[in-house]
Order: C-alpha cells, then sequence, then structure tokens
C-alpha cells in the first residue's frame, strides 16, 4: 500500500546487501503501512532496545511477491501492516513463520481469529473500513455529489475523476475486488468494474496512491481505506470521505515473522512490542486512524468506527487464499484492465 519513493528507498538502502538480517542485533522489516508509520516504529522499537532496525516499505502485494521471490534465501525478519489478505496467503504457502506471541489474549477477538485462522502465523495488528474518499473543493467547483453508494462511482459525471490502486501491487485494491465479489456476486462485481473502468483515470501502484491524489487535487475520488481520508483531512488537505451505503468489506492490517529468517529472536521480540499498548500508540502519534487490535490501546481521536458503518461479513479465510486472490486479479486484469478507457 504506501507512497512516497524516496523515503522508501532511504530505507531499503540498509538491506542492500545480503546476509544483513544474520547480523546480532539488527532486524529487517518489511512494512506495509504509511511511511510515517514505518519510520517511527522503526526508531521507537530501535531506541527501546538497542536492536538496529533496517525498514523497507512497499505495498502489501509488493511485498508478498518479494518474500516469495526470497524464500530460499530471505532478507527480511518480519512483516509489519499491509492487508491481512496477502499475510494470510504467505501463511498458506508457507512463506511465514508460526509463533503465538504471549500477548494474544490481550487484543480484540478479529485480531485473535486472524492468527487462529492462519495457524498462528499472522496476528491483526489494527482494522480499517474501505470506502470513499473526495476532494471537497474539487467536486463543489465540479458540482458533482459527494459518493455515498457504490452504484453512485457508475454514474457519467465521473468519467475521468475516480483513481482506484492496481489490485497486482495493492492490498487496498484485491479488498476491494473481494467486498464486490462478497456484496454482489462474482458475475455483477466484475460487470460494475468494468462500468468503472470507464470513470477511472489511473491505476496507481500504492493503496494510499488515490486518497494522496484526492489531498493534491489531482483527482476527485478515491477508493481507500476511510482512515486515510481521515490522515489527509488532518494533515490540512480538502478531502471528505464516506463508506458505501450497500455495505463494505475491510481490512485487518497483520503481522508475520519470515519463515527461514535467520534473526528469529529479534522478529519475535518485535512481534511481541508491536502488540503492547505503547507500541500501538505509535500509529495514532503519527496521525494514522486505524483501530489498534490490542483491547486497551486508545482509539484515536476522529477514526472511523465499526459502528457507525455498514460492514459485510467479510470472508478472510476464502479470500485469504493464494488461489483465489490469484484468480480474481487475473481474471480483473483480462476483463476489466485490458478495456479501453
Amino acid at each position: 500500500m504506501f507512497g512516497r519513493s524516496m523515503a522508501a528507498a532511504a530505507m531499503v538502502c540498509a538491506l542492500a546487501m545480503p546476509g544483513t538480517a544474520a547480523a546480532q542485533g539488527s532486524l529487517n522489516v518489511y512494512c506495509s503501512a504509511q511511511v510515517e508509520w514505518c519510520q517511527a516504529v522503526a526508531n521507537a522499537f530501535q531506541r527501546e532496545t538497542g536492536i538496529r532496525v533496517a525498514m523497507t516499505q512497499k505495498g502489501s502485494g509488493e511485498v508478498l511477491a518479494q518474500i516469495r521471490a526470497e524464500a530460499q534465501n530471505p532478507r527480511g525478519d518480519i512483516w509489519f501492516g499491509g492487508t491481512g489478505d496477502p499475510h494470510l496467503q504467505a501463511a498458506e504457502d508457507n512463506l511465514s513463520a508460526e509463533y503465538r506471541s504471549p500477548n494474544l489474549d490481550q487484543l480484540h477477538p478479529w485480531a485473535q481469529k486472524q492468527a487462529a485462522d492462519s495457524r498462528y502465523r499472522t496476528v491483526g495488528i489494527y482494522a480499517g473500513a474501505l470506502g470513499f474518499g473526495y476532494n471537497t473543493e474539487l467536486i463543489a467547483r465540479r458540482n458533482l455529489p459527494a459518493p455515498a453508494c457504490w452504484a453512485d462511482l457508475l454514474k457519467p459525471g465521473y468519467r475521468n475523476e475516480i483513481q482506484m490502486a492496481n489490485p497486482n501491487s495493492s492490498g487496498t485494491a484485491y479488498v476491494m475486488i473481494a467486498t464486490l465479489v462478497q456484496l454482489m456476486g462474482e458475475e455483477p462485481a466484475f460487470e460494475f468494474l468494468k462500468g468503472l473502468h470507464r470513470n477511472i483515470n489511473a491505476y496507481p501502484r500504492s493503496g494510499t496512491g488515490p486518497i494522496k491524489a484526492v489531498a493534491r487535487g489531482e483527482t476527485a475520488v478515491s477508493i481507500s481505506f476511510v482512515h486515510d481520508a481521515v490522515t489527509e483531512r488532518q494533515a490540512g488537505f480538502p478531502v471528505g470521505n464516506a463508506t458505501p451505503c450497500e455495505g463494505t468489506g475491510y481490512e485487518i492490517g497483520s503481522m508475520s515473522i519470515i519463515r527461514g529468517t535467520r534473526n528469529e529472536r529479534n522478529a519475535r521480540r518485535f512481534y511481541d512490542w508491536a502488540l503492547t499498548v505503547e507500541a500501538q500508540r505509535i500509529g495514532a502519534e503519527t496521525k494514522q486512524f486505524q483501530l489498534p487490535s490490542n483491547r486497551n490501546a486508545p482509539i484515536p481521536e476522529g477514526a472511523p468506527r465499526f459502528e457507525n458503518i455498514k460492514l459485510i461479513e467479510y470472508d478472510f479465510a476464502k479470500y485469504g487464499q493464494s488461489a483465489e486472490r490469484r484468480r480474481l486479479i487475473e481474471r480483473w486484469d483480462r476483463e476489466v484492465n485490458a478495456l479501453p478507457r
């Protein structure tokens, strides 16, 4: 999910030499949360433990592909953040290691269920609902209504006004496709996606790319996790958000230890620490508005609350399977992305 390539490049430089993960007192973290959160987590853990942290930040689909490519010689130790479906796929493909943290009992049931569903190869660290972001100034200037329902996105007035990420690299976009399939049925969902394609102006690689484009006034509407819209609004941009009237899906942002890491002791130490109240406060401190998984961690002021959102019963077990993800993304590439706009 996420942008700011210069910052990501700066963080990845520490991973340039093979075998860094084996160095005593170090930890390589692949991060699929917002870059500001990634950096703050790395700095806090390093200060507390003295363990040197090298952090590289990429979207969850990209990290999953990287972990697969490195399976015979892992260079990362732990994967922090990003939508839960790719973490479940890594667990299914034996790319992540089983670990039951002593802090599991401090977590909300949805986070514990994520761990149980993966045979304790991943765990929930935050949650957030899918919806829309929109630039309030642009839609007023162009006399467009603020989107309130999935059906609104097909209106001719939104021609070339919408962005969603590319599901090949973005977990956010895959959650959107899986949500529509569960909400509408697969055939109607793909007819919807074909209609939506006519109104799309770009499919950025990063899950947060569309909401950042909304904030900059480059597009009127994005399909995004609504907490990311709150982040942009808190930063002073003219951004509003809504969740679809028909119902929507949600993510369980997750964390996994990479199987075969030569630095498992430090990875487990980070894993345990990341589930604590103190570590989960860092999201709010960096102006991120997901719901933390630790029951005692405070919910950030302004965070979208699940009780105010019409959520579907998202089937994480089914749509977290590698074969299902691959099938849906290949169908999207073939039937939607290949169409002219």
